[in-house]
């Protein structure tokens, strides 16, 4: 005798609220494919020579600001300095990569071939570990096909290591944490008690403390797993509390050591005015003018050691504002076009005279190529389609009102990669159903 829905669907819900959601474990190609990942990306760096760095601008190019920030911390004098003298304390950048500089810095030496290979080196254990939540991501949402392949993809891309064997920033340690965050959201559907919502929390916090632009993603990452656990019968309350007040229990310690050191509330990083205005001023036209930048511009630099860091910043905005208000139509426009150098990449000079620059357009194609698997995945009503879709219609928004890089999109590659393998292997079962077909 079978049992009515009504009470077979509150059973369910009580016993899948009861149990732990169980990730796949690791294929044994993990054994050989992160290893040999690792170990090619190290010889990248040797072959390439990216271990040697630009000597010039007093090795600006080590690390940039963070580079700066990270020789002030091995001389001892705290975390301040993000250019030229010593211009006291300062919130230029967010703190986790600055410290590890430093700490490297101390250990190897300043701005030493050393340094550079051992940094290089932790850029790329971080790529090579971000291959396993890639692989759950997939898995979760696609299947073993889609996940296998997406594994191999970020793994042996040269693309992929391009960025963590040639910036020493934070490139491959903030996809890592973007992409864990991913995976527990799917995970937090139906993960039961506390554990979960905290994990998520810190591991938001720490993301803050690379790099903040991950927090737009905030909102909408939460509002999916209230939705997804209310459509399961399960409660978010007390696990939202849980996550908020361990989110700011991780950043309490900056942000407490921000306002000892300026005198006022600072939230992780205090440099906006200037990445405005970098993207919003005289001239602009939606992409950076570096020649406004403190490291490229004497007058700058200047301004910026003798009102501090804090009241430039604050002047570089008002800078800005006063030309959009001025030019709201011609901000428009540029904001329009930022959006499409965001996906199309940013236009460099070449030297070819054909009509086409194909850095761009392979930078365009892996774009068209992940929107497509996510109309896909959205039409087929895929577990998780719409967290995808939240990622890439909240994290680049900041850059459209500021200036696009190549490597801004970088955070977001593997969930685009993942939606990429979904769509070609999707084109390869279609074509093989047609094969079938004609047989």
């Amino acid at each position: 005798m079978g049992h009515p829905r009504h009470l077979v669907r509150p059973v369910l819900i009580h016993y899948r609220a009861m149990v732990k959601p169980s990730r796949p474990a690791l294929p044994r190609f993990f054994l050989w494919l992160l290893p040999l990942s690792f170990v090619l990306q190290l010889a990248a760096i040797g072959v390439l020579h990216q271990y040697r760095m630009r000597p010039g601008e007093d090795n600006f190019g080590f690390g940039f600001e963070m580079g700066r920030i990270g020789r002030s911390i091995a001389l001892g004098h705290g975390f301040s300095s993000p250019y030229e003298g010593n211009t006291g304390p300062s919130a230029w950048e967010p703190p986790l990569y600055p410290f590890l500089i430093g700490g490297v810095f101390k250990l190897f030496g300043i701005y030493t071939p050393a340094s550079a290979w051992v940094l290089l080196g932790i850029n790329c254990v971080f790529a090579t570990l971000n291959t396993i939540p890639i692989y759950w991501i997939g898995h979760r949402t696609f299947g073993e096909r889609v996940a296998n392949w997406s594994a191999y993809g970020w793994a042996l891309n040269p693309w992929v290591w391009s960025f963590g064997v040639h910036w020493i920033w934070d490139v491959t340690f903030t996809p890592l944490v973007l992409t864990c965050i991913f995976f527990l959201a799917q995970e937090l559907q139906e993960w039961p008690g506390w554990q979960g919502w905290v994990l998520f929390g810190a591991l938001y916090g720490v993301g803050a403390l690379a790099n903040p632009t991950m927090l737009a993603f905030l909102p909408f990452c939460g509002l999916w797993i209230w939705r997804q656990r209310y459509l399961r019968g399960l409660t978010s309350l007390t696990g939202v509390a849980l996550a908020s007040v361990t989110f700011f229990l991780v950043l309490s310690p900056w942000l407490i050591r921000n306002y000892e050191a300026f005198g006022r509330f600072v939230f992780i990083r205090n440099d906006f005015g200037l990445q405005f205005r970098l993207g919003n001023s005289t001239g602009a036209d939606g992409m950076l003018m570096p020649y406004l930048q403190p490291n490229l511009n004497k007058l700058e630099l200047e301004n910026f050691q003798r009102m501090g860091e804090m009241a430039y910043a604050a002047d570089c905005k008002r800078i800005a504002f006063d030309w959009i208000r001025a030019h709201p139509g011609r901000f428009a426009v540029i904001s329009l076009k930022r959006f499409f150098y965001f996906w199309n990449g940013v236009p460099r000079p070449t030297s070819s005279v054909a009509p086409v620059d194909f850095r761009s357009s392979a930078f365009l194609a892996t774009s068209v190529l992940a929107f497509w698997g996510l109309l896909r995945a959205l039409r087929q009503k895929r577990p998780g389609a719409w967290l995808f879709a939240g990622l890439v219609l909240t994290y680049p928004t900041v850059y459209y009102f500021v200036f696009p890089h190549a490597r801004y999109r970088h955070p977001m590659e593997p969930e685009l990669l993942v939606l990429i393998v979904f769509l070609l292997t999707e084109v390869g079962k279609s074509q093989n159903s047609e094969v079938r077909m004609q047989k």
